[in-house]
């Protein structure tokens, strides 16, 4: 395993099972879960950043706003995931905004100061996080260069192809995703529009290189959709 692809198992482990202050001796009693309707905010652009969150039930989508006022989103997060965590790179206010996408989204904070003590006390735990912190940037860098040089059927096959290598799983010759991304998520995340990734979805399906339903997108040859 790559060192790239390291990094990707560790980012696809339920990290909720490991930080979640719930789960840690000494934390537990002085931490509450945080419920939030569909489409509310987390915070904000230029709001300090104090916390760290964890998603215990539902998703998230992190973004920003162009001067024009233009939504751009950056990641969609799911269970298990963790997010705020440039906080700990230097991050004294926040330069994106977060905002969960489904009712009942339940999460669970832990203070920049507990999330320094843990780390002082794990160098290694401490080490894999800034790993993590690492790797988003690295996925925000590539995003970018997508949107810049590739057009928009490019960009959706890699956001498949992507998907595929860091969350599939095999299934014989096949590899499974499973998701709860919509045609209109991915255009948001791929920087596309909702009628072009069904466009491009149904072509890959018609030439038997993709199926796929509301759960799951199932690649029949990841080296033929390269």
């Amino acid at each position: 395993m790559s060192t790239e692809q390291s990094l990707w198992y560790f980012e696809n482990v339920n990290l909720f099972n490991i930080l979640c202050p719930h789960k840690i001796k000494d934390l537990d009693k002085k931490h509450e879960f945080h419920l939030y309707d569909k489409g509310e905010f987390i915070y904000f652009p230029e709001e300090h950043a104090r916390n760290i969150y964890m998603i215990a039930d539902g998703r998230v989508k992190i973004g920003s706003y162009t001067p024009d006022g233009k939504e751009i989103i950056k990641s969609i997060l799911g269970r298990g995931e963790i997010f705020g965590e440039m906080a700990l790179a230097g991050e004294d206010k926040r330069e994106d905004f977060a905002m969960t996408m489904d009712k009942n989204t339940s999460l669970c904070t832990i203070s920049i100061e507990e999330m320094k003590d843990l780390m002082a006390e794990n160098k290694e735990f401490s080490f894999k996080i800034y790993k993590l912190i690492g790797l988003r940037i690295r996925k925000l860098e590539r995003k970018i260069e997508s949107l810049v040089f590739k057009d928009a059927r490019s960009r959706i096959v890699e956001f498949i192809r992507d998907a595929a290598e860091w969350k599939g799983q095999k299934v014989g010759f096949e590899t499974m995703i499973k998701t709860r991304l919509t045609h209109k998520d991915i255009a948001d995340l791929t920087g596309t529009s909702r009628q072009t990734v069904t466009t491009v979805l149904n072509d890959l399906k018609e030439a038997n290189l993709i199926n796929f339903n509301r759960k799951q997108i199932l690649i029949r040859d990841i080296e033929k959709l390269r």
